[in-house]
């Protein structure tokens, strides 16, 4: 296939804003529009300084700083008033914000200009016309943003072309094709694409939404029938179902059809910056997400990691590392000894190689996960079960009697006190603490009770805790899992418990959490 140069355009900072739950701050976006210019993006749409305040902050900051190589530009609309062009505020302001490039939408569904806007056909393309013109005459770059292209084109493509033509005549530098309903079909981009380059000779681009979940698959097909231009957000965040997602267009681009950016990609933080984004707008990354999502390259069922160990090309479309993933084996009652050995080699435990004790291992693995147990996030936990039937590990102190106590009245006053009684090498610790609920009291009581014999204690945090209801149509007797991420420093890890009584559960992974930090630290002393 030919080899194609594609102009990426990133518009995270402001169709990404749209999106529900999506809130940036100035300095946020200053931060994201530094990541997209490391990353090779071509031009960062950072704004509508015509209809926010901030927006209008955050292009007074971005000038006050350098970016290596991607350019800014303001987003608008054409004037209101075809006859009010040199006055118009939105124009002006983008004018103001003193962007090289700009990019305006116009109407070109029928449907929208008479009923949105109440003008006549003439009027329409008249105003667009002018918008344009009144922007490169100002020695700005245009890229005309063609609203509703798409749904424009089968309700009257004569019009919708028209529209194009006018934006061109006025010097449009990119027309770009907007699916601004997300409705349609690969190939109905494919037909009306394939058109409007036998009638344009600007540059063409397409802007697609994904309310059809196409969104990815519509770009790109309008980019192999011609656009050279192609529109999106980081994660595909945006209004209503997201905007195209360039964090799956730009490999498919590279990898797949093997064409060029105008700028070069540093493809290898393609995962760095869809976390970083995610980060950004405080956002639970999508695990599943093609390319570098947690889950995008790990394999649970033992035929599966069998064969992945042999050639990782049989289950996997691309290397993960080329887009700066990771291959994962997850382990699970989907498991086999394959999955067990390659676990252990990941987590640098050595297993015998005796196939009566792999057996034994992966049977074992598979009656906890059909007790509730899982493993897929739970390393530490797994671990520490490697290492106890290898006889590297046993636990740091034994529980021998352990009561929790929850007092609340009418008054919402609550109380929660843990008493514990534990064994430290034959010496009995007999303490009690309270906390903040039931599971904080345990977790005081415990470090209390340990203190004295493993200091190294004091550094661990408590990240997150989460609680599953396993089996719910058992109502309040149901298993529950739970899983507790702890930190020290920069290590995290996380463990998990099941049980009917939650508090039980809760103590299972807290358990495994102190006692895999203190055989990862004494360990380490020891290879030392």
């Amino acid at each position: 296939m030919e080899q194609r140069v594609i102009e990426l355009f990133d518009t995270t900072l402001r169709d990404g804003t749209q999106g529900e739950a999506v809130t940036l701050t100035v300095r946020d976006k200053l931060m994201i529009a530094h990541r997209l210019d490391e990353f090779g993006i071509d031009i960062i749409e950072g704004g509508w300084p015509g209809s926010n305040p901030r927006d209008e902050d955050f292009f007074r900051e971005i000038r006050k700083t350098s970016l290596s190589r991607a350019r800014m530009c303001a987003f608008g609309s054409t004037a209101r008033f075809p006859d009010k062009v040199e006055s118009d505020g939105n124009l002006n302001a983008l004018l103001k914000s003193e962007t090289p490039i700009v990019s305006i939408f116009g109407k070109t569904w029928k449907f929208h200009a008479i009923t949105g806007l109440g003008l006549t056909l003439e009027e329409n393309e008249s105003l667009i016309y002018q918008s344009v013109k009144f922007l490169k005459d100002r020695g700005r770059m245009v890229v005309f943003d063609a609203e509703h292209f798409f749904d424009g084109y089968r309700d009257d493509s004569k019009f919708a072309i028209q529209m194009l033509m006018a934006a061109q005549s006025a010097g449009a530098d990119i027309i770009t094709l907007c699916d601004t309903n997300g409705g349609s079909l690969p190939n109905q981009i494919r037909d009306a694409v394939l058109e409007v380059k036998s009638v344009i000779s600007k540059p063409i681009g397409i802007h697609a939404h994904n309310d059809g979940d196409l969104a990815v698959a519509n770009s790109i097909t309008a980019i192999e029938a011609g656009a050279s231009h192609v529109q999106g957000t980081i994660n595909g965040i945006g209004e209503r179902c997201g905007n195209a997602n360039l964090i799956s267009i730009i490999p498919n681009l590279l990898l797949k059809l093997g064409m060029k950016t105008a700028q070069e990609i540093q493809l290898e933080n393609l995962t760095s910056l869809a976390n970083f984004v995610y980060e950004m707008i405080n956002i639970v990354p999508n695990t599943r997400a093609a390319f570098v999502g947690k889950s995008a390259f790990a394999h649970k069922g033992g035929i599966h990691v069998s064969a992945v160990l042999k050639d990782s090309m049989m289950y996997e479309h691309i290397t993960p590392e080329s887009v700066g993933n990771a291959q994962r084996v997850l382990v699970s009652d989907l498991s086999g000894q394959s999955n067990i050995r390659y676990k252990a080699r990941e987590l640098g435990v050595e297993v015998s190689e005796n196939p009566d004790f792999n057996k034994k291992l992966v049977e074992h693995i598979k009656s906890l996960e059909f007790e509730g147990y899982q493993f897929d996030g739970a390393e530490a936990s797994f671990e520490l079960i490697l290492r106890s039937e290898n006889e590297e590990f046993a636990p740091f102190f034994r529980t021998l009697d352990s009561k929790v106590y929850v007092f609340f009245n009418l008054q919402k006053h609550e109380k929660s006190e843990a008493v514990l009684k534990i064994e430290v090498n034959g010496e009995i610790e007999h303490t009690a603490a309270e906390g903040n609920g039931p599971v904080n009291a345990l977790d005081n009581a415990l470090r209390k009770a340990l203190q004295r014999f493993y200091p190294e204690i004091a550094t661990i945090k408590l990240v997150d805790y989460k609680v599953r209801v396993l089996d719910e149509q058992d109502g309040t007797t149901a298993k529950v899992r739970v899983l507790i991420s702890s930190s020290a420093g920069a290590d995290t890890w996380t463990t998990v418990g099941v049980s009917e009584n939650i508090i039980e559960a809760s103590w299972q992974a807290l358990s495994d959490s102190i006692n895999y930090r203190l055989f990862k630290v004494r360990n380490d002393k020891v290879s030392r």
